[in-house]
C-alpha cells in the first residue's frame, strides 16, 4: 500500500454507456474511461480519488454511489444540474466497441479548476484532453502534480474538432508525463506514416520515463531510455473489450503502489515489465465479463504484486 499520504488521482470523465449489441439491445451501463480506472484502482485497495464533473441526476447519483462502494474518494468531485454525459458503445461481433459521444451542455465537460495540490500518482486522458473547461482543469492540475504522471493518450478522434490544437495540449502534457499509455490506434491518427513501434519511441523524447503501447491481443511493447522489451497477453475469451483498456490503467497504478515503488522506476524495465504484466491479468479479467467490471483484490492471486 501506499505511504506518507500519497495516493492515486484519477482525473477526466464520468459517463453513461449505451452498450449497443450486434442484434440491437441497449444496455446502459456507467463508464468512462477514468471513472472506469479509478473503480479498479479502489477494487484493488488502493487509495485512490476521483477528480471529475458529476451530475445530480439519476445517472449521475449512480455513478457516485459506485465510485464511494468501490472504495474511490470523490471528496474532490464537483456535482453539477447538467445531464449526465453519454455514450454510445457499439459492439462488433468479436466485441470490440466503436464509441460516439452526446457532450453538449452535459455534466463531464463541466469540470473546472480543482483545489489542492495532488500527491503520489496523477491519471489523465481521453476526453479530459479535448473537452472545454475540463482540458484545461486538467492540463494545470497534471502541471502542479507533485508525484508521477500516467497518461493514458486514448484518442477520440470523432470528438477534436481542432486536430492541431489538441496535438498541441497532448504535446505540454506529454511533458509532465511519467509514463504513457498509448494504443496502437492513438498512433495511426497521430503520427500517420510512421510505424507505431518508431511513433511511441518518439514520444521518449518528449519527457516521460516510458511508453507503453497496446496492441489488443498482440501484447504490450514497453519502451524506455534504457531498452525495451514487449509483454504477452495471453489467451483471453474476450466477451467485450469494454473498460479494457481502463482496467489495464488501474492494475498497473494499483501495482505500482501496493509495491511501494518509486516514480524514478518507471524508467526501469525490471520493475516496469512485472507491472505492465500484473496490468495484463487485470485487463483480461475484464475482457471475460460483460463490461467494465474490474476484479477486486481478492479475485487475483494473493501474489500478484510480487
Amino acid at each position: 500500500m501506499c505511504d506518507d499520504g500519497a495516493v492515486i488521482t484519477v482525473v477526466g470523465e464520468a459517463l453513461v454507456d449505451l452498450v449497443i449489441d450486434p442484434d440491437g439491445a441497449v444496455t446502459a451501463a456507467l463508464g468512462g474511461a477514468p471513472f472506469n480506472t479509478a473503480r479498479t484502482c479502489g477494487r484493488l485497495g488502493a487509495d485512490v480519488e476521483f477528480v471529475g464533473s458529476i451530475s445530480n441526476d439519476r445517472f449521475g447519483s449512480q455513478l457516485a454511489a459506485q465510485l464511494v462502494a468501490d472504495g474511490v474518494s470523490i471528496d474532490r468531485s464537483q456535482r453539477c444540474e447538467l445531464p449526465t454525459t453519454l455514450a454510445a458503445a457499439e459492439l462488433d461481433a468479436g466485441g470490440a466497441a466503436r464509441y460516439r459521444f452526446y457532450l453538449d451542455g452535459t455534466s463531464a465537460p463541466a469540470l473546472t479548476a480543482t483545489s489542492g495540490r495532488s500527491q503520489g500518482i496523477v491519471f489523465t486522458g481521453g476526453l479530459a484532453l479535448v473537452l472545454h473547461p475540463m482540458a484545461d482543469s486538467v492540463e494545470a492540475l497534471v502541471a502542479e502534480a507533485d508525484g508521477a504522471v500516467m497518461l493514458d493518450v486514448n484518442c477520440r478522434p470523432t470528438v477534436v474538432s481542432d486536430r492541431s490544437r489538441y496535438i498541441d495540449r497532448l504535446t505540454r502534457m506529454l511533458r509532465h508525463s511519467t509514463v504513457v499509455k498509448v494504443s496502437d490506434e492513438d498512433l495511426a491518427y497521430l503520427a500517420t506514416g510512421r510505424s507505431s513501434a518508431d511513433a511511441a519511441r518518439s514520444l521518449l523524447d518528449l519527457g516521460p520515463r516510458a511508453v507503453l503501447l497496446t496492441a489488443g491481443a498482440a501484447g504490450v511493447q514497453v519502451f524506455t531510455a534504457d531498452g525495451e522489451a514487449t509483454v504477452s497477453v495471453g489467451t483471453v475469451a474476450v466477451v467485450d473489450t469494454i473498460g479494457a483498456g481502463d482496467s489495464f490503467s488501474g492494475g498497473l497504478l494499483a501495482w505500482w503502489m501496493e509495491r511501494g515503488a518509486s516514480p524514478a522506476e518507471f524508467g526501469a524495465l525490471t520493475t516496469l515489465v512485472p507491472a505492465v504484466a500484473a496490468a495484463c491479468q487485470v485487463a483480461a479479467i475484464v475482457c471475460a465479463r460483460r463490461g467494465a467490471d474490474p476484479p477486486w483484490r481478492d479475485q487475483l492471486p494473493e501474489n500478484w504484486s510480487t
